[in-house]
């Protein structure tokens, strides 16, 4: 004889029915969260969505600061969860990390088909209250720390090759960090390949032969032309301005578009506000020039490896490497594209068709090295969207792991992609 339901279980619970309505609001959050980004998303626009009136939305959350912590807090609930789900089944250290990610990715196919919710992408910890911040920010190190570990006890299991288990988590997760975006925009039919590109290419890597030393992974830095302009009035204007861009990105970064403040901006470059409105008329002036400046680094970087005498698998190699310096130098950070959109449609637009270019370069570069051979038949699209989420993840890693040497760092970052996790045996 089976047991009774649960009262609490019962269709006619009071507490289940607020549990599902409840779930439903930071669902539909969520879900404007990563389209809108948090800041810009308003208390109304989830109202509205749900048909629900503002004072209604308010016997769920307290204020909009609380909506964005609790969908945050959503988020990280679920990536534990998926990876104690993920730890039950799986005894082996590298199929139990691959069935979280699987995870990871499932959960916004799910949720795109209508049968499940959306989780927020954690884009603007950085904005929250300190107590809440703080909350968040150890869930998501305490998250990391047990990836690291599954990692490690992979290598020592002999599962997963030697590698640096700090900085191949950072990257493994970063791939995943914009694809609450692309997966949204991606046609159906080649979203459900994903998954299966995801497994291939972190377990077996691009390279055909992943022992392979011909990879030019590390050479000097490209160098660019730059005259002497110490004296030069207009040379002195446009470094000003790159200050204000590169400490502007990294605010955008942190915080997103509505959580960064001009005040916060001039206080770190410990100027007037009046110096920034010199450069540009408003934030969204700023944040344009942001992404410009960024498009401009990246075509800089495509264009002089583009003359380089060597394979395009080392082209693409190459090109990582350099972002990788970039990201984590003095002349960086690049701007995230989830902050995109905040800008007007045209604009965003004109930017995306920018990006779009650097991309169909890099996407070349796979296709040509599996065509010669260097490369295994993966989907190019898929694994230059997952490279384009490790190069954006790649700033501030050094948070995370002191880097000593940054051309090892690099190569540490990418071997996941390149290498991947297998052992020599396993390939």
């Amino acid at each position: 004889m089976s047991n009774p339901p649960s009262a609490h279980r019962s269709p006619f619970s009071r507490g289940l029915q607020r549990e599902t309505k409840h779930a439903a609001v930071l669902s539909c959050a969520a879900k404007l969260f990563n389209t809108k980004g948090a800041r810009s998303t308003t208390l109304a626009d989830v109202a509205s969505r749900l048909g629900l009136t503002k004072t209604s939305l308010y016997y769920y959350v307290s204020t909009k600061e609380d909506l964005i912590y609790q969908c945050y807090d959503a988020n990280v609930r679920q990536a534990h969860a998926q990876l104690d789900a993920a730890e039950a089944a799986c005894e082996v250290p590298s199929t139990c990390l691959m069935t979280f990610l699987e995870s990871q990715i499932n959960t916004t196919l799910r949720a795109l088909d209508g049968e499940g919710d959306f989780y927020a992408a954690p884009l603007e910890v950085a904005s929250l209250q300190k107590e809440h911040r703080l909350t968040l920010e150890e869930e998501y190190r305490r998250l990391l720390r047990r990836l690291i570990d599954l990692l490690n006890r992979g290598i020592v299991l002999g599962d997963i090759r030697p590698c640096n288990p700090v900085i191949t988590i950072r990257a493994m997760i970063g791939a995943l960090d914009w694809s609450f975006y692309w997966l949204y925009e991606m046609p159906r039919d080649q979203a459900n390949t994903v998954i299966d590109v995801l497994r291939d290419l972190f377990t077996h890597g691009l390279l055909c032969s992943p022992d392979s030393q011909s990879l030019q992974m590390a050479p000097e830095m490209l160098t660019f032309s730059a005259e002497d302009e110490a004296f030069d009035r207009e040379a002195q204007n446009r470094l000003k301005q790159e200050a204000f861009l590169k400490a502007g990105t990294r605010c955008f970064n942190q915080k997103g578009f509505s959580g960064t403040s001009l005040d916060e901006i001039a206080e770190l470059l410990q100027v007037s506000k009046g110096a920034f409105y010199y450069h540009f008329a408003n934030k969204e002036a700023l944040l344009t020039q942001c992404f410009d400046y960024t498009l401009d680094r990246l075509e800089q970087i495509i264009a002089g490896i583009e003359q380089l005498k060597t394979s395009p698998a080392s082209k693409l190699a190459l090109a990582c490497h350099h972002i990788f310096v970039l990201q984590n130098s003095e002349q960086g950070p690049l701007v995230h594209f989830n902050s995109i959109t905040a800008l007007p449609p045209a604009v965003r637009q004109r930017l995306l068709a920018r990006l779009a270019a650097v991309h169909r370069t890099l996407e070349t570069a796979i296709v040509e090295a599996t065509s010669d051979g260097e490369f295994r038949a993966v989907s190019a699209g898929i694994v230059i969207q997952l490279l384009t989420g490790a190069l954006n993840a790649a700033m501030d890693l050094e948070v995370w792991q002191p880097i000593d040497d940054i051309d090892q760092s690099a190569a540490d970052y990418f071997a996941v992609f390149f290498r991947g996790l297998a052992t020599t045996a396993q390939h």
